[in-house]
C-alpha cells in the first residue's frame, strides 16, 4: 500500500469520479485508475462503486476512508513539522477566485508573493462561490476570492475587499428604460437574466426574494454578468448585475438601482480557520490579508 494510492482513492471520493480526481492531482486518468485497482487488490476488496453515473464508496470504501485521510494527514503534519522547524518556505498553493473580479490585480499579488518565495508552486483555480468555500472547508484550497451571499460558514474567515450595489440592467429599447429605479416586486414580474445558484450573487438575489414571500422567473442563466450583459442588450429580460458590469455598456444598457430592498453585492478575501495549513499557505494568507496595502 502506498501513500499515493491512498491520495488518488480520497481525490476520487472527493471529486466523486476519476476525471475530476486526475485534473486536482494532475496526473492522467489512466493513472488514478490503475493506482486504485492495485490499492483494491492489495485490501482484496472494491472500495469504489463504479456502476453508476458517479462514482460511490463501497461499504468497504466508506470503511477506509477515514483512515487514509488520517494517514495523509499524519504525512503531511510530519512534513509540516520539518519545515517549521528548518525555516524552509517550500510546497504548494491553491488560490481559487470567481471569473469576473478583473478589479482586483491579483496577478500583481501573485506575482509579488512569487518574487518573495520563487520555491511555491502556485495553482489558481477558476470555480463558483458555493465550490470555492467547500474547497476551502476541505483543504483543498488554501485561499480564496468569492461572491458572499450571506455570513461565511462556520471555520471560513472573511475580509470584504469589494462591496457594490446590485442592479436591474434593460435594453435602452425596453419599457423599464424610462424608469430610475426598480423595486423588488416590480422586478419579481419581470423575466430576469441571472447569475445560476452556488454563485454569491445569485444567493443575495434568491434571499431577497424568499424574505420578501415573491418568486422570481429566472427566464436565463449564465455564469459570467458579461454574458448577461449581453443577453439583456438584444432585448431578452432584465438582467440582476454588479453595478460595474452594467455601467460598462452605457449605449445599448440602462442600470437601474434595485430599491426597497437595496441589494449589495460583496467579494471577499476567504481563507480557512480550521485544520493544518502549510508555511506557504500561513505566508500567502498573511500576504493576501495586507494586499492591496
Amino acid at each position: 500500500m502506498e501513500l499515493r494510492q491512498l491520495e488518488y482513492f480520497v481525490a476520487v471520493t472527493e471529486e466523486a469520479g476519476f476525471t475530476r480526481a486526475a485534473a486536482r492531482l494532475h496526473v492522467a486518468q489512466p493513472g488514478v485508475s490503475a493506482q486504485i485497482r492495485q490499492l483494491e487488490r492489495e485490501l482484496g476488496q472494491p472500495l469504489l462503486d463504479r456502476s453508476g453515473r458517479t462514482v460511490r464508496l463501497t461499504e468497504v470504501g466508506a470503511a477506509v476512508l477515514p483512515y487514509a485521510r488520517a494517514a495523509l494527514a499524519a504525512v503531511e503534519g510530519a512534513r509540516l513539522a520539518v519545515d517549521e522547524l528548518t525555516g524552509l518556505l517550500r510546497g504548494h498553493v491553491t488560490i481559487g477566485t470567481i471569473d469576473w473580479i478583473r478589479s482586483l490585480d491579483l496577478p500583481g499579488m501573485l506575482a509579488g508573493f512569487h518574487r518573495d518565495h520563487p520555491d511555491v508552486e502556485i495553482t489558481v483555480v477558476q470555480e463558483d462561490s458555493a465550490t470555492l468555500t467547500e474547497g476551502l472547508r476541505t483543504g483543498r484550497i488554501d485561499l480564496a476570492f468569492l461572491s458572499l451571499g450571506g455570513d461565511p460558514p462556520e471555520g471560513v474567515a472573511t475580509r470584504v475587499v469589494i462591496e457594490q450595489d446590485l442592479v436591474a440592467a434593460v435594453a435602452r429599447g425596453h419599457p423599464l428604460a424610462r424608469r430610475s429605479t426598480i423595486s423588488l416586486r416590480a422586478l419579481a414580474e419581470e423575466n430576469l437574466i441571472c447569475l445560476p445558484k452556488g454563485t454569491g450573487l445569485r444567493a443575495v438575489l434568491d434571499g431577497a426574494f424568499a424574505d420578501a414571500g415573491l418568486r422570481p422567473r429566472v427566464a436565463f442563466e449564465a455564469g459570467e454578468p458579461p454574458v448577461l450583459a449581453e443577453i439583456a442588450a438584444h432585448g431578452l429580460g432584465v438582467a440582476v448585475l454588479p453595478e460595474s458590469a452594467a455601467r460598462g455598456r452605457p449605449d445599448d444598457l440602462r442600470a437601474l438601482p434595485v430599491v426597497r430592498p437595496r441589494l449589495t453585492g460583496r467579494i471577499a478575501l476567504a481563507w480557512r480557520t480550521e485544520g493544518p495549513r502549510s508555511p506557504a499557505a500561513r505566508a500567502l494568507i498573511a500576504r493576501a490579508r495586507r494586499w492591496p496595502a
